[in-house]
């Protein structure tokens, strides 16, 4: 009666022995560094200029309870622990990281701060009317009005091309710009910059 059993208890031990032989074979997997982190906007970039809506990826090596993604609020603002309120819009990510790592400094030994802008929601104009496709278009940077027409898909059949408004603010005051789309191309014109959130309209 006891061979029954004793046969059992051995093909347990066999195949708890090739169990661990095999965990063994494959050893501890290796922790991989983390990927690199890909925005909209690389990282310490010296041209983009954040704005309300954009999200952030704030990065502090070493210090995870200060690395977080964080909006910026529509007052320009952004929080973040220790620091509290941070002012973020109109400053480029070069700018942000220098102020950050300037304020840092009094918690951290030697900061050593990254900014990447994870979405770029800021940079928007409007476009509408006759053109093929009205509506908003997020942008990284200014851009011109020909550049413009042609993100859109250019003009409808309908299109007056001699007469584009576009509506634009300086400093604080609404402005109407009335553009003549064929003379500059004709180069009889100079081209018109589109800035964030100017308003084209195609009649």
């Amino acid at each position: 009666m006891k061979k029954p059993m004793t046969v059992a208890w051995v093909l347990v031990l066999i195949l708890l022995c090739m169990t661990l032989s095999m965990a063994f074979a494959q050893g501890p997997k290796s922790v991989e560094p983390p990927k690199k982190t890909q925005g909209d906007v690389a990282a310490d970039s010296d041209s983009y200029i954040i704005g309300p809506e954009d999200v952030l990826l704030i990065y502090v090596w070493k210090e995870e309870t200060l690395t977080k993604t964080v909006p910026v609020r529509m007052d320009g603002k952004i929080s973040l622990p220790l620091v509290d309120d941070i002012q973020a819009a109109d400053l480029t990510p070069l700018q942000l990281k220098n102020v950050l790592t300037r304020k840092l400094k009094d918690y951290v030994d030697n900061p050593t701060v990254t900014i990447t802008v994870m979405e770029a929601n800021s940079f928007k104009v409007y476009l509408t009317g006759e053109v093929k496709q009205p509506g908003v278009h997020r942008l990284r940077s200014e851009t011109t009005l020909v550049k413009l027409i042609i993100m859109a898909g250019g003009f409808t059949q309908w299109a007056n091309q001699k007469k584009i408004m576009i509506i634009t603010k300086e400093k604080g005051v609404e402005k109407r710009i009335t553009a003549n789309y064929k003379k500059i191309i004709d180069g009889e014109e100079p081209d018109v910059i589109i800035h964030r959130g100017d308003t084209v309209i195609v009649k």
